[in-house]
């Protein structure tokens, strides 16, 4: 299975369980595996053998920036829901969301949740 990558891609939401991270808000960072064969696609030069970057890009976007949920799990969980909604050749998904500035006391990078799905299960 091929894969294709999207890293690091940033926006702002209001995930998280106090109060202020839904008043405030904060950066998010998702980065996301798509497993498909791309081997047609390359083979024929044709997008329509393979999944826009930009439109997968649009779709997480919308659900960070605009949807609210109080676990990262959700919020991961949401992301591979869609994707498998509205990209059909995608067969298996990585999620990753990475929060660095989660309300908690220390020195660290970021806290994050990582999934992994495939379609039909």
């Amino acid at each position: 299975m091929d894969k294709i990558l999207l890293n690091n891609m940033g926006f702002y939401g209001y995930h998280g369980v106090f109060k202020e991270e839904g008043i405030l808000g904060q950066k998010f960072f998702i980065d996301m595996e798509l497993y498909l064969d791309t081997r047609e696609a390359g083979i024929t030069d044709d997008m329509n053998k393979s999944v826009s970057y930009g439109e997968v890009y649009e779709v997480v976007k919308d659900i960070v920036e605009n949807k609210r949920f109080n676990l990262l799990e959700a919020l991961v969980e949401n992301i591979a829901i869609e994707v498998f909604e509205k990209f059909t050749l995608i067969q298996e998904v990585m999620v990753r969301v990475k929060k660095p500035e989660a309300p908690v006391p220390g020195i660290y990078d970021y806290f994050g949740v990582e999934i992994r799905r495939k379609r039909n299960e």
